[in-house]
């Protein structure tokens, strides 16, 4: 497979042959749409300094995105599919230039039938879920970005969200049921990939395949209540949001913990919070109410806030300060804060959070976020680290995974080295298969950059 990026092209003669196909040419717009939120990183923020695309493309059906898969292959022009631009890792951040494959025009919703919705790659995922309640469904998990975030662009770079406290993650069987993709190739193909196929394709970064439409499995909808409870110590809120995770009986979303001083950026909220104090943010069903003051004043915790079912969805949300959405508003008060992305180890997870918690200090401030892994709770965590330098922040990474904390690490753009690791070695078969001129979002695969 050729891993080489084009030589120069004849942008007139390029846009020429997209006959019917929107074609976004300005410089400050194709700039605006060739970035997303790896700023959060002061290293991406130097890496990806300046990487932009030559046009954006913006197509509204399948035949299109077969047009402009066409035109790149002959050309050999590469690709960077763009959902929303909510990831955090330089994901839809093109290193080559080339095209910037924008799918928000595509936001068909074909059907939504017995807990499963078929939908176009461009459909956000707050509309899915309003079309979905009205037959008494949801969708399963969301990232902080929910409002904004498409479900093509969730599926290629995000991991999970709110309501992986009951779902897990998007890699789980179940999650995803199947994916249609177009390839780049002289002639390029439709394929539907289903059931584990699907893993060929998911959080791939769009480097295999363009994804336009999907097949997701939904959930029951409840009514959600919102709910802040302070405590005056931060290892009692863990245990607290550890002990709700436990409890397989009480229906939830989101069960967040915060340690002071994280909520003293959230200027919405700080009437709720007292200084000083640590938080858990909860979303939970309605029906659980009843049972959780008694948990509550298990781990002398108080509720300072309550937002009934009837007033979810109108002002304040409270998911939106919780997973990245913590780290955007953090920086929006201080921008030298960066973050980190861990998961802590199954048999001492607690244990774990609370030697770092101390070890670190404030340099290193503790956000958890609870999530089922191989049908266990544990808390994982988007930490907030006081940036110094590069050095020392990769010296609070290796600590960490010396203590048995997994790292994925959100200062790379490349996939290996983030949270994988290690390619998937049938992710890169199919690659091979659906992108022969390696011209899919090239740069971003340690594995072929030797090839």
């Amino acid at each position: 497979m050729t891993t080489t990026p084009i030589k120069s092209v004849d942008w007139e003669v390029f846009v020429a042959a997209l006959v019917g196909v929107e074609v976004i040419v300005d410089a400050a717009q194709v700039a605006k749409l060739s970035q997303d939120y790896h700023t959060f990183s002061p290293i991406l923020q130097r890496q990806l300094a300046g990487k932009v695309g030559d046009i954006v493309v913006r197509p509204a059906t399948e035949a299109e995105v077969l047009q402009v898969a066409a035109v790149c292959a002959k050309y050999r022009v590469p690709v960077t599919v763009r959902g929303a631009g909510t990831g955090n890792y330089g994901q839809c951040v093109p290193l080559h230039g080339g095209v910037i494959l924008d799918m928000s025009r595509m936001q068909r919703i074909p059907w939504i039938e017995a807990g499963i919705a078929r939908l176009e790659a461009g459909v956000k995922l707050a509309t899915l879920d309003k079309k979905a309640r009205v037959s008494g469904w949801e969708i399963r998990m969301a990232p902080s970005t929910y409002r904004t975030a498409t479900i093509g662009g969730f599926i290629a770079g995000g991991s999970g969200g709110i309501g992986s406290i009951t779902y897990g993650q998007l890699r789980d069987r179940g999650n995803l049921l199947a994916l249609k993709v177009v390839t780049i190739e002289d002639e390029p193909r439709v394929i539907e990939l289903r059931g584990d196929d699907v893993q060929k394709v998911n959080h791939a970064w769009g480097v295999n395949g363009i994804i336009i439409e999907l097949e997701i499995p939904l959930a029951p909808a409840y009514p959600w209540v919102e709910i802040i409870v302070t405590f005056d110590d931060f290892m009692t809120a863990a245990r607290f949001g550890q002990a709700l995770g436990n409890a397989d009986g009480m229906v939830k979303k989101l069960i967040t913990v915060f340690a002071s001083p994280i909520p003293s950026y959230f200027t919405a909220l700080r009437q709720y919070i007292p200084d000083k104090t640590h938080a858990a943010f909860l979303i939970v069903a309605e029906s659980c109410l009843e049972l959780l003051p008694g948990l509550i004043q298990e781990y002398n915790g108080k509720l300072t806030y309550q937002k009934s079912a009837q007033d979810v969805g109108k002002g304040v949300n409270l998911g939106e300060f919780t997973w990245n959405h913590t780290t955007l508003h953090t920086r929006s008060v201080d921008p030298s804060i960066t973050y980190l992305q861990s998961l802590f180890p199954t048999d001492k997870s607690l244990q774990t959070v609370e030697h770092m918690f101390h070890h670190f200090g404030d340099e290193v401030m503790m956000h958890l976020e609870f999530i089922r892994v191989n049908g266990t709770v544990i808390p994982a965590a988007l930490q907030l680290v006081r940036y110094t330098t590069e050095e020392r922040l990769n010296e609070i990474m290796r600590y960490h995974e010396a203590n048995g904390v997994f790292i994925a690490n959100p200062h790379t753009y490349i996939i290996e080295d983030g949270g994988r690791k290690q390619m998937d070695p049938e992710q890169l078969k199919f690659k091979q298969m659906v992108d022969p001129y390696g011209l899919m979002n090239p740069g971003k695969i340690r594995a072929l950059m030797t090839q």
